[in-house]
């Protein structure tokens, strides 16, 4: 019965958090459209589970006892980090924010937290990770959010027994849930108040306390998030900063922004976006390998093409790309990540008119590309070669020019009875991987 009661519960309050009005600051409006036009940004899984070398999950894939995963602390000394050439990095490839990791699902934090003695200063690097990667994104002018991990696999206060994962850590004592929900708002507050504007909150592991997709929980007992009391907690610390939350479903009222895991709204390739996408700015978050935290073995990087692919497919549905990256373990970003992400600075140096400050084109994605809109701009953009583009059901009554935004170069059209035939279609190749064409509409 006490399972039925907690159930009913936590749906009653879900119900709530969802159908509570919530109306967003003035700030907060700007906020998000700031946020559209940024267009870009660069994801940091980062912490002591790099040392691993196994991504970010490794505690709880290998079983890892509390006790025996703490060592860990007594190893992370990343000499060879460096702030500056981090945020450098991003700037150079074009990305206008920075979402940090700064406390994932192993519960440790990469800042100098008073709540809890398991965290960056108790290294031998001891040193505030945070500070300097916040400061930096002052400094050189990209926006900073913080990622925080909602889920813990280490702390006895956090409801383990009702999660869906880190039950074999070690941990048998139930502690007080109330005291989790407050260690949470203590360790927000500090992030909201000691490191400057903070433009974004970026919650996972939500769903840890959802049931399954397409799995039945009949002994399912979920427990009170007081989600809204800590979106409102936010909001009245900086109302400017977005809140969005990783947890795959219809956004909860006090969220500002919706994300995707590495699929593009409205696909779920991947299997974990089958959520639709709302009317709140969209962010797509993806890897540039196919790991979030560092990976020993994992040698996949993404080309310059279905980087290119990624970032321009979802300006044309009005989203976001965030990109990750997992740096090593001695604080180093390893030379691949490097390499394509210079290719893409070199390419958004030439490009980057068809996709900052755009919005989605009124086509949906095509076969051989995608469409961005600003202004009295139109930008065609062409990712796979084909001798059939065309724009169909074409809203505006007259184009002015029509030219090849790499250089200027003329493009023969013909608008016909509500469709703009393209005379000639420029080749895309692994070196030109998106040929824009740019109409100057009236």
């Amino acid at each position: 019965m006490q399972k039925i009661i907690l159930s009913l519960a936590f749906c009653l309050h879900a119900f709530i958090c969802i159908s509570q009005e919530y109306i967003p600051s003035k700030e907060n409006i700007e906020a998000r459209k700031i946020f559209q036009d940024n267009k870009f940004g660069m994801f940091i899984h980062w912490g002591l589970y790099s040392e691993l070398g196994r991504a970010e999950w490794v505690m709880n894939v290998d079983k890892i006892r509390v006790n025996d995963y703490a060592k860990l602390v007594d190893f992370f000394n990343p000499i060879y980090f460096n702030a500056h050439d981090w945020v450098a990095a991003a700037k150079n490839a074009g990305m206008k924010y920075i979402t940090l990791v700064t406390r994932h699902h192993d519960g440790f934090s990469m800042w100098d937290t008073k709540y809890s003695d398991y965290n960056i200063m108790h290294t031998p690097f001891h040193r505030d990770i945070v500070k300097e990667i916040a400061d930096e994104c002052h400094k050189q002018g990209l926006k900073i959010v913080f990622y925080y991990s909602l889920l813990d696999w280490r702390r006895n206060d956090y409801s383990y027994w009702t999660g869906r994962t880190g039950k074999e850590t070690g941990r048998t004592v139930h502690g007080n849930w109330l005291d989790y929900i407050q260690f949470m708002k203590n360790q927000l507050t500090e992030l909201l108040t000691n490191y400057g504007e903070v433009s974004g909150i970026w919650f996972d592991g939500y769903w840890d306390q959802m049931q399954e997709e397409g799995k039945n929980r009949s002994d399912s007992v979920y427990v009170d998030w007081h989600i809204r009391e800590i979106y409102d907690l936010i909001h009245k610390l900086q109302p400017q900063c977005l809140v969005g939350n990783n947890h795959h479903m219809t956004p909860i009222a006090g969220e500002d922004f919706q994300m995707f895991e590495r699929d593009i709204p409205g696909q779920n390739t991947g299997g974990l976006s089958f959520q639709k996408a709302s009317q709140l700015p969209l962010e797509t978050c993806s890897t540039l390998n196919d790991s979030w935290g560092f990976n020993l073995k994992d040698n996949h990087y993404k080309t310059l093409k279905e980087f290119v692919d990624l970032l321009v497919n979802d300006a044309g549905v009005n989203a976001n790309l965030l990109m990750n990256i997992g740096p090593m373990p001695n604080g180093k970003i390893a030379q691949p990540f490097l390499n394509v992400m210079d290719s893409m600075g070199s390419w958004i140096k030439i490009y980057g008119e068809s996709i900052y400050g755009t919005r989605g084109g009124y086509l949906t994605l095509q076969d051989w590309g995608t469409i961005t809109q600003k202004d009295n701009k139109v930008y065609v953009h062409i990712l796979h070669n084909s001798l059939d583009v065309k724009l169909e059901n074409f809203p505006y009554g007259k184009i002015k020019k029509a030219y090849l935004l790499k250089d200027n170069s003329p493009v023969q059209i013909l608008l016909d009875n509500k469709t703009v035939h393209f005379k000639t279609i420029p080749t895309v190749t692994a070196q030109e991987p998106d040929a824009v064409i740019v109409l100057e509409i009236k």
